[in-house]
């Protein structure tokens, strides 16, 4: 049965959004993805990954097996743009530091739902240098396997975190097996999500690596901020 705690947005709005994704992504842009069969078929799963281009969120859409509702910054859920974002099943941080955002994904996620979540936080170079608590907070409360994956091509070295990459870009995007969290469940809840992020954030970082010398597809070093590109 689904939670009844808060309103949650639906399996068929996820369902449409990775459709419209799925079909713009194979028509607008050069589109790769390996490791899809990584992700379960069934049962709750959280998608952590890097984030250095505009379009990461609708390339993993597309490129997921499953629907996915994505954690999305209060920002991006205003406007006209917000409502469309809002009615593709995305989850957006309010103004509460994300726990209404983090407890709406655990619902999710104990409703069997895919989760997916930007542990960065923001755009930038995308190598998962560091990472907010979130991602191990959704871990150790739901249980839920964290499948990495890397999304590369987005944006490249100069240019804007702002960018849609030009028409037929190639693009990649490399899901990696379930990350082995080994938490001790003797440790207070506390002491467990500070472990799991111990072991998440390495995992990310050395999954994005990877994926680079895989697909020679490499990210920039430049954060693709205004103010650094002035």
């Amino acid at each position: 049965m689904a939670p009844n705690r808060r309103k949650l947005p639906s399996r068929f709005q996820a369902g449409w959004s990775r459709a419209l994704c799925r079909f713009l992504s194979h028509t607008y842009v050069s589109r790769r993805v390996t490791g899809r069969e990584f992700i379960p078929a069934k049962g709750p799963v959280i998608l952590a990954g890097n984030h250095a281009g505009l379009v990461d969120g609708p390339l993993v859409l597309g490129a997921s097996s499953r629907g996915v509702h994505f954690i999305i910054k209060f920002a991006l859920s205003r406007g006209l743009g917000g409502k469309i974002l809002l009615a593709a099943g995305q989850v957006p941080l309010g103004k509460d530091s994300g726990r209404e955002a983090l407890a709406t994904c655990l619902d999710l996620l104990k409703d069997g739902r895919v989760v997916g979540i930007f542990p960065e936080g923001s755009r930038g170079d995308g190598r998962m240098a560091q990472i907010h608590p979130g991602v191990g907070w959704l871990a150790v409360h739901s249980g839920a396997p964290v499948i990495p994956f890397a999304c590369l091509g987005t944006r490249r070295q100069g240019e804007s975190i702002r960018k849609l990459p030009p028409f037929r870009r190639k693009l990649a995007v490399v899901f990696g097996p379930a990350i082995d969290l080994a938490l001790d469940p003797a440790l207070p809840t506390r002491d467990r999500i500070g472990q799991a992020l111990g072991v998440i954030g390495p995992a990310l970082a050395a999954h994005v690596a990877a994926a680079q010398e895989a697909t020679g597809l490499y990210l920039p070093t430049d954060s693709g901020r205004k103010e650094e590109m002035v």
